[in-house]
């Protein structure tokens, strides 16, 4: 055959390619416009991991639940999760070490399950969550998050139904996963700027308590900090409570042994 002939049908498959590339396109941008809408609880706020959680549920197609996992030092937890059944299997997987949603973020991928009573990669987990729960198919995404530490996160989907979900489903919820993303990093930065505060105003109520000691008892900085100290040890109970202890009432207070 000639170049000439065999031109035409290499034309032919580049447009039919190019035309199943536009059709995939234009599903993803409906499917984006679906995701899009992630609106929070209250008027101006931004979107919480519970709104992503619950309109995971809205617009995936077979949906019955929803979970936001996070992984920080070594420990996973669950901050968002639609009902309590859902929140319960992903404790599931942690205490197994293993699970979808467990692995979809230690390996960074996306884990579909069709059958969780009949898949070989998660045989208890599958049994138990199945038998406790009544899940059976899940949808788990590693989030990409722009955290500075070690944190990781992850988007779960449970159905009861087995094979609930087709490629359509892990379409959506790769998009979602971005919204997702964007609500695990904003709670944690909040998360992070409340423990500062409150780190400030207890070094704030620790310093003010010194310095009452200090006027009170005629003592260095340092024996102040000590006695405050002593203090926290006679009674069992943290530093920044016996300092505004001693702020309320003006006085350092420890019992005889």
């Amino acid at each position: 055959m000639s170049n000439e002939s065999r031109a035409p049908d290499r034309r032919t498959k580049r447009s039919t390619d190019l035309e199943a590339n536009t059709l995939r396109v234009e599903e993803l941008i409906t499917r984006y416009r679906m995701v899009e809408p992630v609106t929070a609880a209250g008027p101006g706020a931004a979107p919480t991991m519970e709104d992503v959680a619950r309109h995971a549920v809205k617009v995936i197609e077979g949906a019955d639940s929803a979970s936001i996992t996070t992984l920080r030092a070594g420990r996973f937890s669950t901050p968002a999760a639609t009902d309590d059944a859902t929140r319960e299997a992903d404790y599931l997987q942690y205490r197994l070490g293993s699970g979808p949603c467990v692995d979809a973020v230690l390996d960074a991928t996306v884990y579909h399950p069709a059958d969780l009573l009949h898949d070989d990669r998660w045989p208890e987990f599958g049994r138990l969550v199945a038998e406790e729960f009544g899940f059976r198919s899940m949808l788990s995404f590693r989030l990409l998050t722009d955290l500075d530490d070690d944190s990781i996160a992850g988007l779960n989907v449970y159905a009861r139904a087995p094979r609930a979900f087709d490629e359509h489903d892990v379409l959506t919820g790769l998009l979602l996963a971005a919204h997702a993303a964007g609500a695990v990093t904003a709670a944690t930065s909040r998360e992070r700027v409340v423990n500062l505060e409150r780190a400030l105003q207890s070094n704030r109520d620790i310093g003010t308590a010194m310095g009452i000691i200090m006027g009170l008892h005629k003592v260095t900085r340092e024996r102040a900090f000590d006695l405050l100290h002593a203090a926290s040890q006679n009674h069992n109970r943290k530093l920044r409570d016996v300092a505004a202890d001693v702020i309320e009432t003006g006085t350092l207070w420890i019992d005889p042994a």
